[in-house]
């Protein structure tokens, strides 16, 4: 391996072929290695790498003699952290916006996320045919698991989902997902799904042995959809419904249609007992279930009175029919009165201040940053970090935060004894920071170079993906603007 620019302004040399007693094609030298589970910093290591695997991780000074290998790294006491996992992602906005998704996923590798969860838009195929690719080596992007179509009700609001009205349907549509598209997990959403097909699709999931996630029905208490088996909560309302001392009774009351869902969102707002949550949270837990917060976006929509992101210097990365998406969110946000502002403040609040007690509760948190189409301002890539100096800012400590984003994901699928850890026999998915994750999680920014399947990306290869993106989003919207000027 010969790389076109050194990682570091320092030492890039082989170590003693005499010496080795094994063989590998990288070793990463003098590096403070970040054991996640445990918390705790390991100081002066030597990984070495072959292939997509870790082979060796230990003392420097015993490593580097019994190592032989064809480049070594001088990491100079920088940090080395497992890959990072987005684990809720979008792609979608039609047909004609393929190229600009497909731009954004190296804006991943080049903020230190190796693996994405996509959840489901409505390019369920493409999303697919990527996943072959990137898996084959074809497309350079990272890892991706995806639930391919979602199963909705009939004539839903959202697109590109698989739509049941029975449970038969549902039969057939699992049968597809499972047997054809060969999913990674099920997502079910609620749009115009029966609540009891909905709890049918997530039990009959389940006895095939998939995984799923979703919208839980307003008619059902989100402990019925844990009791049937779902294996994740995605977004923090729902967690936070589950905290409400009267859920069961608003659930009953929308279902028979004496109530709309304001006034069922409003007596949820106003129901919340510490207790109530605390008991749920421990029966999730207890049942395996992990939770998905998903911050950032709610954060992101609840202040757009105070920050409309016109000068964010992200949009460079957002190809125009993209950003476009973003229009129906901003413009239900802009008709709010000064009332509904400061609901939409509090409401946020409320549910962000859940987050310690679903820790607590022994829940696992995952990292999920909802990016990517019709989530304004949300952005692919450095959202991931924006969601974690949030768990950080809502009562996580820094280790916790940093193992939402490296071990939780791993761990959902079940993937714990190949993803999460810097040690011998994981695969090499590494991320080689300047500062320490642990003291300040604002750390996990200051990426000096990306590790994926081996792989190493220093610092120029990374901005100049960057500068890839931007020059494409660049020529997009010349294109866009000489569109509309003739």
């Amino acid at each position: 391996m010969k790389f076109l620019a050194p990682l570091i302004a320092g030492l890039m040399a082989s170590t003693s072929p005499a010496l080795a007693a094994d063989e590998g094609d990288l070793m990463i030298r003098h590096v403070t290695v970040i054991d996640v589970e445990h918390a705790r910093e390991v100081k002066d290591q030597a990984v070495v790498l072959r292939g997509a695997d870790i082979v060796a991780v230990g003392g420097d000074s015993e490593v580097s003699r019994r190592w032989h290998v064809q480049d070594v790294v001088e990491g100079k006491g920088r940090f080395l952290i497992p890959g990072l996992w987005d684990m809720h992602v979008h792609f979608g906005g039609g047909p004609d916006l393929i190229e600009e998704n497909k731009a954004l996923l190296p804006l991943y590798v080049a903020h230190g996320i190796t693996t994405i969860r996509d959840c489901s838009g409505d390019l369920p195929d493409q999303v697919l045919a990527w996943r072959g690719e990137i898996a084959g080596g074809t497309l350079f992007g990272p890892r991706l698991f995806t639930s391919g179509a979602k199963i909705e009700g009939i004539k839903p609001v959202w697109k590109g989902t698989i739509e049941v009205g029975s449970k038969a349907d549902v039969d057939a549509a699992l049968a597809r997902l499972q047997d054809r598209d060969k999913v990674d997990f099920v997502k079910i959403t609620d749009s115009t799904l029966d609540p009891q097909l909905f709890l049918y699709a997530v039990s009959q999931a389940k006895a095939r042995g998939l995984r799923t996630s979703g919208h839980i029905p307003m008619a059902l208490t989100v402990g019925q959809a844990v009791d049937a088996g779902i294996s994740s909560i995605e977004h923090i309302d729902y967690a936070y419904k589950a905290g409400v001392k009267d859920e069961a009774a608003i659930a009953a009351d929308f279902a028979a249609g004496r109530i709309d869902r304001a006034e069922a969102n409003r007596r949820l707002d106003a129901g919340f007992d510490p207790a109530t949550a605390m008991a749920s949270y421990r029966n999730f837990a207890q049942k395996g279930v992990f939770v998905t917060p998903t911050l950032n976006g709610g954060r992101v929509l609840a202040w757009l009175d105070a920050d409309d992101h016109a000068h964010d210097p992200y949009l460079a990365y957002i190809g125009p029919k993209l950003r476009k998406t973003y229009d129906w969110r901003i413009q239900r946000a802009a008709q709010a009165n000064a009332a509904a502002i400061e609901a939409r403040h509090v409401h946020f609040e409320h549910e962000a201040a859940v987050l310690p007690m679903l820790e607590k509760a022994g829940m696992t948190v995952i990292a999920g940053t909802d990016a990517g189409f019709l989530n304004s301002f949300n952005y692919p890539g450095i959202g991931l970090h924006d969601e974690l100096s949030l768990f950080v800012k809502e009562g996580l400590t820094p280790a916790q935060a940093l193992s939402a984003a490296t071990r939780a994901g791993p761990a959902w699928f079940g993937l714990l004894d190949r993803y999460g850890a810097v040690k011998s026999g994981m695969a090499a998915d590494l991320v080689l920071l300047d500062r320490d994750p642990l003291k300040d999680i604002s750390a996990t920014r200051a990426i000096r170079a990306v590790v994926m399947r081996g792989k190493l990306h220093d610092r120029a290869a990374l901005d100049a993906m960057l500068a890839d993106t931007r020059a494409k989003v660049a020529a997009w919207n010349a294109a866009e603007s000489n569109g509309a000027a003739q």
